[in-house]
């Protein structure tokens, strides 16, 4: 598999990219949300996945590893190809994708066209538990928040806490406070757990 692409943007559009790697052009699927992200300078690096078929081999691209983590998981789902889950990636943030889904909010789901209830259901079955901490909980528009909750959730763990308790309030926490360090954030949990 390719893990990801470092070269020259030479061609975007809100659905796909073409990254000039010293000379070779590879065409990328991207969601919205990737396209949102997209640097103004030439250089980039994006993560890929590459979907082999028999009658094809596409690669998609994305701006962060937990969005390309997010598609993977989603194109697991029995009725969610790949074209299914870019879409969802372009309606919601990968982190309202995954927001619904532990929260199993059916209607944000269906909201994507192309899903139905039923369908919906399903993606929140089959993915609910096999979000781990790190997709389930990320921080995805903040990367550095995201070290320091994952710190302050490890510290939590050896402490003895259940990370699905410790994960509650940490989040809650961080909502409230996301400049937070790794020991406030820790001092903070105690207090409520």
């Amino acid at each position: 598999m390719i893990a990801y692409l470092k070269g020259r943007l030479a061609e975007k559009s809100p659905t796909h990219v073409v990254i000039d790697c010293q000379g070779v052009g590879y065409f990328l699927h991207i969601s919205l949300h990737t396209y949102e992200q997209l640097p103004l300078d030439e250089n980039v690096k994006i993560y890929t996945y590459l979907q082999v078929r028999e009658d094809a081999h596409t690669l998609f691209g994305f701006m962060q590893v937990q969005e390309r983590e997010i598609f993977k998981k989603l194109i697991s789902v029995s009725g969610i190809g790949a074209s299914t889950a870019r879409t969802m990636l372009s309606s919601l943030s990968p982190q309202e994708v995954v927001e619904a889904i532990t929260q199993e909010d059916v209607d944000v789901i269906k909201s994507v066209k192309g899903i139905g209830t039923k369908t919906a259901q399903r993606v929140i079955i089959d993915l609910k538990d096999k979000l781990g901490d790190h997709l389930e909980h990320a921080q995805i528009s903040m990367p550095q928040g995201n070290s320091a909750k994952q710190e302050a959730l490890s510290a939590l763990e050896t402490l003895g806490y259940s990370a699905k308790q410790s994960e509650k309030v940490v989040q809650r926490i961080l909502k409230e406070t996301p400049e937070s360090t790794v020991q406030q954030i820790i001092k903070l949990a105690l207090k409520n757990l």
